[in-house]
């Protein structure tokens, strides 16, 4: 029985050709821009069926299939947060789809509030673990026992060697650390911060978190860099709002897209 998620990739064969995707790129709030980097054809998202509305600024709902760097790339413009919907699992359409398509690794990207005074806005930062403070989880309700995922080394190891070389390469000062998933709209309080700092964090976002925990359950390895928009609540005297961080995205974007572009060729 031929699933919605593979009528959708079939579908969009049909628009941008029937090479295997290699890589899936989630683009997060102000570096959706790095999608017009990719050599290729731009679907809207509002033309595949269950794809989610990006209703947040600074998104771009396309998904892009083509070539960056010699590789061919799944790239999402934009992505559903759990605020939006109250689902954990808003992404889980489009990441069967990047599966469908034959994509075997997803790198996603985020902007992110820093909790360590070393690591200022404009930095980015490779993640090496997560911490789920929200308590939300995208496999909720999943009826097969594939939902018990392990997340050991989630954050795939090689993946991450390869992105720290290639940061090298690029001549990219780029820190590693542990990001924690708050589930947002709203900012988090000042004693929210010092609680995730105590329990080992170095930045804080909104998303990503679900993003992974799909993948893996999906058998994609996963990688994941953020872009540091601002200081974590208490950590300056920064006015912390989606728009500041949207402002603040491509003080970080272009160093990433250095830094993508210099892996993915050896991904």
């Amino acid at each position: 029985m031929t699933t919605h998620a593979e009528t959708l990739a079939d579908k969009i064969r049909e628009i941008a050709g029937d090479a295997p995707v290699k890589i899936g790129l989630i683009l997060g709030s102000g570096l959706g821009h790095l999608a017009g980097a990719v050599e290729g054809v731009a679907i809207p998202y509002d033309e595949l069926e269950g794809f989610p509305h990006a209703g947040v600024s600074g998104h771009v709902p396309e998904l892009v299939i083509g070539q960056l760097e010699g590789v061919r790339v799944a790239v999402f413009g934009g992505r559903a947060h759990y605020y939006e919907s109250g689902r954990g699992d808003a992404m889980r359409l489009p990441l069967e789809v990047l599966k469908a398509l034959g994509a075997e690794v997803m790198i996603a990207t985020n902007a992110a509030g820093s909790m360590v005074p070393e690591m200022p806005t404009g930095d980015i930062m490779c993640l090496t673990d997560h911490i789920n403070f929200s308590g939300l989880n995208p496999l909720i309700g999943e009826p097969s026992e594939a939902k018990f995922v392990p997340m050991k080394d989630c954050y795939d190891p090689q993946l991450r060697e390869i992105i720290a070389q290639a940061a090298d390469t690029a001549e990219v000062d780029m820190h590693s650390g542990v990001y924690a998933w708050y589930s947002g709209p709203s900012f988090e309080t000042v004693a929210e911060i010092k609680a995730i700092r105590t329990l080992g964090a170095d930045a804080v976002g909104m998303s990503t978190v679900p993003e992974v925990i799909l993948g893996r359950f999906l058998g994609l390895r996963c990688a994941a860099i953020s872009s540091i928009t601002n200081m974590a609540a208490g950590m300056s005297d920064e006015n912390i709002s989606h728009t500041h961080t949207k402002a603040m995205a491509p003080l970080g974007a272009a160093k990433l897209e250095k830094v993508l572009r210099a892996a993915l060729p050896n991904i």
